[in-house]
């Protein structure tokens, strides 16, 4: 955490659901209309109009952009989720106005930030207060961070959850949903249903942040003895369900690895992707947010500092063994177990067609060769990420309709995503394939 905050002005955070309702039809009704204005006036001029054209104007990318963050709960939230990736699938402008989503949101001004500790602490709780920073150092779709100091000495990180978040998942998700149906992305007969209740499941758990507490605690604990890492401790006394106080732990921003040496890029990223792995396969929980703004850097120690853990999910021995065989399939380029095993995890479905079922195999073993072309893989070399595109569009054009995931899957993905975009954004290069290597020939502890 830095002491520096670095967003844009403190705006209230609309906490009464019709409020938060109003604001997202406007939006969503604002949309629809500059998708009407746009399309007659192709229409006019003798072009036939594509709806996702319509839709990701600057403008309506604007539009969705300012209204998630001012939202911010779970609008916000599945607004960088969709976000997470749209550096090759959407023209530079739109991605950078879409990027806003993934920095620091609007912060609650100190009057509401005071109604909301109160709401949760004893009246008097400002005198065992020595220093309580009303500027917070982070701000997120969620809550917001502040630097405070008791006058029995500990310097806490305390993050304050934002008033009506929690009563709003239900609707903000829906209202996201409206949107998605309209903009005309979805694949024809995909059905999103599933997935938006997984995400109101997801987003209500994120919310109690004594969840959070306890597996910031258990974290704390499986890292206790690697000294790559640190994991604030958590102060029970000060924390509530919408309030978690931890150690104040100093770093600075993961992204400003990429100005560091190559040697230090390379461990930074190592480090990441050998985290991941563990957790995967020794662990049994993982982390599964790869908000980059859940990774501090310590230059002076070369530690990691892991933060937020409101995302953190139990995965199964099952589907950690399915990824086992996946990678070794992989690996050994066998694709009659990459389609079997694929099958197993959820990414084909029994009435998959074959030509789809080659496609999604092609994909698969593409990453594999893309990691065994050398012993050391360049993430700084972006023609991965482009032939996975150029193929995940073919695949989207020949009316491939994606099987429901399992959520655990759908959280897998999203890590690994995650630390691939994070190792590309600071240039490491690391022998990933010796990583994987040590999970391969053995079952997990």
């Amino acid at each position: 955490m830095t002491d520096k905050p670095t967003f844009s002005r403190p705006l209230s955070v609309p906490s009464r659901r019709l409020s938060r309702v109003g604001r997202l039809g406007a939006m969503t009704a604002g949309v629809a209309g500059n998708m009407a204005v746009n399309g007659l006036t192709q229409l006019g001029r003798g072009q036939r109009p594509a709806m996702r054209d319509l839709l990701l104007t600057p403008g309506n990318v604007t539009r969705i952009a300012e209204q998630l963050a001012r939202m911010r709960g779970a609008a916000m939230k599945l607004g960088q989720l969709i976000s997470m990736d749209t550096g090759d699938a959407l023209p530079p402008e739109l991605a950078q106005i879409m990027a806003r989503l993934r920095d620091d949101a609007h912060h609650m001004p100190p009057a509401q930030l005071k109604k909301a500790l109160s709401a949760q602490w004893p009246a008097d709780w400002l005198r065992q207060f020595a220093f309580f920073d009303v500027r917070p150092i982070a701000a997120a779709s969620i809550g917001q961070v502040h630097r405070a100091q008791l006058r029995d000495g500990r310097d806490l990180a305390i993050k304050v959850q934002y008033p009506g978040i929690a009563d709003s998942i239900d609707s903000d998700v829906a209202n996201v949903g409206v949107l998605m149906r309209m903009s005309g992305l979805l694949p024809k007969g995909f059905d999103l249903k599933p997935y938006l209740q997984e995400a109101r499941a997801q987003l209500h758990l994120e919310t109690d942040y004594t969840h959070e507490a306890k597996q910031l605690t258990r974290f704390g604990q499986l890292l206790s003895h690697d000294d790559r890492f640190v994991v604030p401790q958590h102060h029970p006394d000060w924390s509530t369900r919408h309030i978690i106080a931890m150690d104040y732990v100093a770093g600075a921003p993961i992204e400003d690895v990429a100005t560091q040496s190559q040697d230090i890029r390379n461990g930074v990223a190592k480090d990441l992707i050998a985290l991941t792995l563990k957790e995967l396969f020794q662990f049994g929980v993982m982390q599964t947010d790869p908000n980059f703004a859940n990774y501090r850097y310590q230059a002076e120690t070369g530690r990691i500092v892991l933060l937020d853990f409101g995302a953190a999910q139990q995965i199964s021995s099952q589907t950690a063994d399915q990824y086992r065989q996946l990678l070794r399939a992989g690996l050994d380029r066998d694709t009659a177990t990459i389609e079997a095993t694929a099958q197993q995890i959820g990414f084909l479905g029994d009435n998959t067609a074959t030509t789809h079922r080659t496609q999604i195999v092609d994909m698969i073993q593409t990453v594999f060769d893309a990691l065994c072309a050398g012993q050391i893989f360049d993430f700084n070399d972006r023609s991965l990420a482009r032939q996975m595109q150029a193929k995940g569009i073919a695949l989207a054009d020949s009316s491939f309709i994606p099987p429901p995931l399992p959520i655990e899957v759908l959280l897998l993905q999203r890590k690994f995503g995650g630390v691939f975009l994070l190792s590309a954004r600071i240039g490491a290069q690391v022998d990933v394939v010796g990583l994987l290597d040590r999970y391969l020939d053995h079952t997990a502890p």
